[in-house]
């Protein structure tokens, strides 16, 4: 206790002695000694918290709250005088006193501190209003260039008179620099709403420009410490790729390269440091972005007729064998030009702008599928009028038909690799409008409409490719169904309307194998689609030769055989390198020509006893549709009385159809052969001992 008693007593002689000493130096404006011993005084009163009760302390503790708030209104009203904000007197220049008065404001309520800065700089910039009213020429928007300039003479100037006024971790340069972006992006919007109609493209961008870079600037000068204090906060910023300024400065070369099918995969340029100014001053400009967005819808619709005029102009591609087809050089124009807008609005604006850029992509990559694309793809002949059935039963080797030119095949060709170009950058171009856009905003970025599109765009080029080389088979078909096959004598080689098959497959495949080169996926869908098509018409073209002698089948079972080891052998047909065809296309081929192969086979099986025929056919065909079976019955030449007890002995010895099949049309199964049947059947007896 004793102890405790002289260490208070100690302390209340130096409070007493402090506070004295205080208001003494107060008066004298000693604010260097002031610092010192304030900051000692406020620890030694905490002392005597809970010794508030005595009323000697007490009123030593008013005192010293006291002189706080008279050395707070004394160096407010010793600042006013040096720095007064109104009237002509100029403001006088740094000085000790007030230097040693900023360490006394540190100890003294934070309010104290933000009113002298506030002051301060607000008497700073009072000249800039002034320069820079917006009744001033020099206030718009094409002499922007000297706002910045005019501050970045301030702060030189500040930094040379008034630098070591105050402590530097007021920051005061930055919070010139900050307060002057606050006001000039007020300045700016005023006079933007009330000139908005002068408001040109060039012109705002230019204003951007201008603007962004000198965000840049700040980006490199300050620490952005103090934008605690502002409106901008640091997590709201847009990624770094969007800083123009760094931009600026490495050059705007990016901007006019094509996005390239590989560009996503590419490694990713390290990340510049978040610029925490971005927009601190540019946000301003975001309402009247839609003069951009404008300019730019008439700028691609403006492109888009340049692209339909030139191809009109300068005719379809070349073919471009060694490299595989020629993509549209447009297409190329047309992406670069994206890249170029993207990039120049993700700088202007992440939000609401970039969405409505969007809708301009989608809008013209629309436009570019059914005008360039869709629009220039050859049209077909929708009906075969100059055809007569004695021209196609006279067809020989070599001759023409309706079909497209060598050109146009290449033009298709092209027009499908181009498709399949702008579908794989389209969905790049979704993902760096992702990158680009603010995160709440990325579900409202969405192509695959557009994406769809050249989706279309391929099928029906591909399609159109399958039609004119199955219509310039369908001469030969139709004279093979007219051929007089019960007259046939001998098997010979195969017969004429093969050969042709052979010399139509051969003058277009190469053709379009050889300009797909670069979409080897494409080329497959093309030879898969042939198949499917060909093979079914090549059946019924089958089942309307009737009637049909033995020598005549075998004569059309060679034929099939022919037929079938070209298909095989169609995806690399007349090339130098040959591969192995797809899997998936070489099963559609043996499946469906074996099925051919199948119906002739029980056409050449004799028809009595007729339990034995039936059954063969059950066995080959696997296929319990009546309708097929009486084709076959047609095609072997019986009368309708045979037909008839036929048929019921068909319907007789069909096999009941497993629990859970209602139709028997189901139970058609195409092109199996006698070991495939076999295999099913066995599978069947297991399946239905599973269930019982």
């Amino acid at each position: 206790h004793l102890t405790t008693s002289i260490t208070t007593l100690n302390h209340l002689h130096m409070l007493a002695g402090g506070v004295d000493s205080l208001e003494a130096m107060t008066r004298r404006r000693q604010y260097g000694e002031v610092a010192n011993l304030l900051q000692g005084v406020v620890n030694v009163l905490e002392h005597f918290n809970k010794y508030m009760g005595i009323p000697q302390i007490r009123q030593l503790s008013e005192r010293v709250k006291a002189a706080q708030n008279e050395l707070g209104q004394q160096i407010l009203a010793d600042f006013e005088e040096a720095f007064p904000s109104q009237g002509t007197k100029r403001p006088g220049g740094p000085s000790n006193v007030l230097r040693d008065a900023c360490l006394v404001a540190n100890v003294l309520d934070p309010r104290i501190k933000q009113e002298i800065i506030k002051k301060f700089i607000k008497q700073h910039l009072s000249e800039y209003l002034v320069l820079f009213h917006e009744n001033q020429d020099v206030a718009w928007l094409d002499k922007i260039d000297r706002r910045y300039a005019w501050i970045k003479r301030q702060l030189m100037d500040y930094e040379e008179k008034y630098g070591r006024m105050f402590p530097q971790e007021w920051c005061m340069t930055e919070r010139i620099a900050v307060e002057f972006c606050h006001v000039t992006r007020t300045e700016l919007a005023k006079i933007m709403r009330t000139r908005a109609k002068e408001i040109e493209v060039k012109l705002l961008l230019f204003a951007i420009q201008r603007t962004t870079n000198f965000e840049g600037l700040m980006a490199k000068r300050f620490s952005g410490c103090t934008l605690a204090d502002g409106t901008v906060k640091k997590t709201e910023l847009p990624p770094p790729s969007t800083n123009p300024f760094l931009e600026d400065e490495t050059g705007t070369e990016t901007d006019e390269t094509v996005i390239e099918k590989g560009d996503i995969d590419r490694p990713k340029k390290p990340k510049a440091p978040d610029n925490p100014f971005h927009g601190i001053v540019s946000k301003c400009f975001e309402p009247h972005l839609y003069v951009y967005i404008e300019s730019q819808d008439k700028n691609l619709g403006e492109l888009i007729d340049r692209f339909v005029a030139d191809f009109k102009a300068q005719g379809p591609p070349k073919p471009n064998v060694d490299e595989g087809g020629a993509v549209l050089p447009s297409c190329a124009d047309l992406f670069v030009y994206y890249k170029k807008c993207m990039v120049q609005c993700s700088q202007l604006s992440t939000g609401e702008p970039m969405i409505a850029l969007t809708t301009i992509f989608q809008k013209y990559l629309r436009e570019y599928a059914w005008k360039i694309l869709s629009g220039n793809l050859p049209k077909t002949t929708s009906s075969s009028s100059g055809l007569t059935i004695t021209s196609l039963l006279k067809e020989k080797e070599g001759s023409e038909v309706a079909k497209f030119t060598v050109e146009e095949l290449c033009l298709i060709c092209s027009i499908l690799s181009t498709a399949e170009y702008c579908l794989a950058t389209t969905q790049q171009l979704e993902e760096k409008l992702k990158e680009k856009v603010d995160a709440s905003l990325m579900e409202r970025i969405n192509l695959t409409g557009e994406m769809d599109t050249f989706s279309i765009v391929i099928s029906n080029s591909i399609q159109l490719l399958v039609q004119d080389l199955d219509a310039a088979c369908d001469p030969a078909l139709t004279a093979m169904s007219k051929m007089q096959w019960q007259n046939v004598e001998h098997v010979g080689d195969q017969s004429p309307y093969v050969t042709s098959v052979i010399l139509h497959i051969k003058q277009n495949v190469p053709i379009i194998r050889d300009n797909l080169a670069s979409t080897r996926k494409y080329f497959t869908q093309f030879c898969i689609k042939f198949a499917n098509s060909f093979i079914p018409k090549f059946i019924n073209h089958l089942f309307k030769c009737k009637p049909i002698s033995m020598v005549g089948a075998e004569q059309l079972l060679l034929d099939t055989h022919s037929l079938k080891m070209v298909l095989l052998d169609l995806p690399s047909i007349g090339s130098q390198v040959v591969r192995k065809a797809p899997a998936s296309y070489t099963k559609i081929v043996v499946k469906g020509m074996t099925r051919a192969e199948m119906i002739l086979k029980v056409v050449m099986a004799p028809h009595e006893p007729p339990i034995v025929f039936v059954d063969n056919y059950i066995k080959l065909l696997a296929d319990c549709s009546t309708d097929t079976f009486q084709k076959i019955l047609d095609m072997k030449g019986l009368k309708r009385s045979e037909q008839s007890s036929m048929l019921e002995l068909f319907r007789q010895r069909l096999p009941a159809p497993p629990s859970g099949v209602e139709n028997t049309s189901s139970m058609s199964l195409t092109a199996p052969t006698p070991e495939q049947e076999s295999s099913r059947i066995r599978k069947l007896e297991k399946l239905i001992k599973k269930r019982l």
